[in-house]
């Protein structure tokens, strides 16, 4: 396991500086970001992508289901001079109902593909949107070298070890076993296996729930590679996106920027 991910501020740092750089550029081709804008992040954990939009005086909302993610981010918002236009919720999304208004923004960053039934997710997502509304979503490919998010693993060796996340089920939880991982660690990157979402199977729930791709963009490297290896962010070429499925081999992160 990499220091990173025991470091929650440093996480949150990370976040904040992706977003500031890279998200809301992103979005402002299409969309532009301005004061007074109601923003949702869908999964904020401790809110690091939150802060780029209220330090431009958006009104910025953050639901996530975890009491503990919350509790942080109340913690490293105390004294932000923006503070009151954070609206932190502890909740499932799913019992949100459509009087919490619609947003102008929502973001979704390495969520997508920790949910169960995500066409479900993207259908429930609608009401929460307007046609003016644009939804922002980023997540890595399953196929990826670290699509299965072994890199949280404590042994060094799993966490730097690409591919294996792909073997049959019992294969992979054999070997998680065999290198010690705990009882937590392993369910955590089982559930993964079992939420992954390729690029292909995305762009069919999309389809089928009558979304529009506003603007597309596959990574060769994250953009959120800069602020945790300082590697710059590089587009993968379209002779290798040209071929469905095997893409996703070689794409470290899909942006997507969509609307009803």
């Amino acid at each position: 396991m990499q220091e990173r991910h025991l470091d929650s501020g440093q996480y949150f740092r990370e976040q904040a500086a992706t977003t500031k750089k890279y998200v809301i550029p992103y979005i402002s081709e299409i969309k532009d970001i301005r004061p007074g804008m109601r923003i949702l992040e869908i999964g904020c954990g401790e809110g690091g992508n939150l802060e780029p939009f209220i330090e431009v005086e958006c009104e910025a909302y953050g639901i996530d289901y975890m009491q503990g993610r919350i509790d942080k981010a109340e913690q490293y918002f105390q004294m932000h001079p923006q503070r009151k236009r954070l609206h932190l919720i502890c909740d499932d999304i799913y019992n949100r109902k459509a009087d919490d208004g619609v947003f102008d923004v929502i973001i979704m960053r390495d969520v997508i593909e920790h949910i169960h039934d995500q066409e479900k997710f993207m259908g429930f997502v609608k009401k929460f949107m307007d046609e003016k509304s644009v939804f922002f979503l980023a997540f890595p490919p399953w196929y990826n070298p670290f699509g299965g998010h072994q890199q949280i693993c404590k042994s060094r060796f799993l966490s730097k070890l690409p591919f294996f996340h792909i073997l049959p089920a019992f294969l992979y939880k054999g070997i998680l076993k065999l290198a010690g991982e705990n009882q937590k660690t392993i369910d955590d990157l089982m559930e993964i296996k079992q939420t992954g979402i390729s690029l292909e199977r995305f762009e069919r729930i999309l389809k089928k729930e009558n979304y529009r791709i506003l603007k597309k963009t596959l990574y060769f490297i994250n953009p959120n590679y800069e602020a945790k290896f300082g590697m710059k962010p590089r587009v993968q070429s379209k002779i290798f996106t040209s071929f469905p499925f095997f893409r996703n081999f070689t794409v470290t992160a899909g942006y997507y920027l969509i609307s009803k």
